[in-house]
């Protein structure tokens, strides 16, 4: 029994003596999983934590009126930007809308003017509006939790990536 445990003893330390680990100067720092996303292409909004949102593009009228709804979900790490033709207060209800949203109105310098976390489906008739009380020129959508997740919040500056100069119709 004694030469066993020696044995055993043995190959467990000729193990850990074989397998190498990371070399003395590399550290190794993991982000949250959140935060970690490939690399996207195509219109993508930048938050100021670095958390990217791609975008799906509402630049007219009949885009704009449609947004995301009918839809049962909206993917994590994505969203829908509308794009108006000039600065306004643009308030937005949920009709038909089967997943809570957070809404982020934008301003033209990329500016946050307001931001409404959590918004619920709209679940009768009439459904609410909601108004900013605040003059912007782009509102982006991302499902519920996204922008608090990310403390996203009146004042912050986001960045658009691809968009171009893609103005409102």
């Amino acid at each position: 029994m004694r030469n066993r445990v020696a044995v055993i003893v043995m190959l467990l330390a000729v193990a850990c003596a074989k397998s190498p680990g990371p070399p003395a100067s590399t550290t190794t720092t993991s982000a949250p999983a959140e935060t970690v996303q490939p690399a996207a292409t195509g219109p993508r909004v930048i938050f100021p934590d670095g958390h990217v949102v791609r975008v799906e593009l509402a630049v007219d009228d009949q885009t704009r009126a449609q947004g995301l709804m009918y839809r049962d979900q909206v993917r994590p790490g994505t969203g829908m930007l509308f794009v108006f033709p000039e600065d306004g207060e643009y308030g937005f209800w949920m009709k038909n809308t089967l997943i809570p949203l957070d809404i982020v109105w934008i301003d033209k310098q990329n500016r946050v003017t307001h931001v409404k976390y959590d918004v619920p489906p709209c679940q009768a008739d009439p459904c609410p509006s909601y108004p900013p009380n605040a003059i912007s020129r782009y509102v982006l959508e991302v499902g519920a939790g996204v922008a608090k997740q990310h403390g996203l919040k009146a004042g912050d500056v986001l960045r658009f990536e691809d968009i171009g100069n893609v103005t409102g119709r």
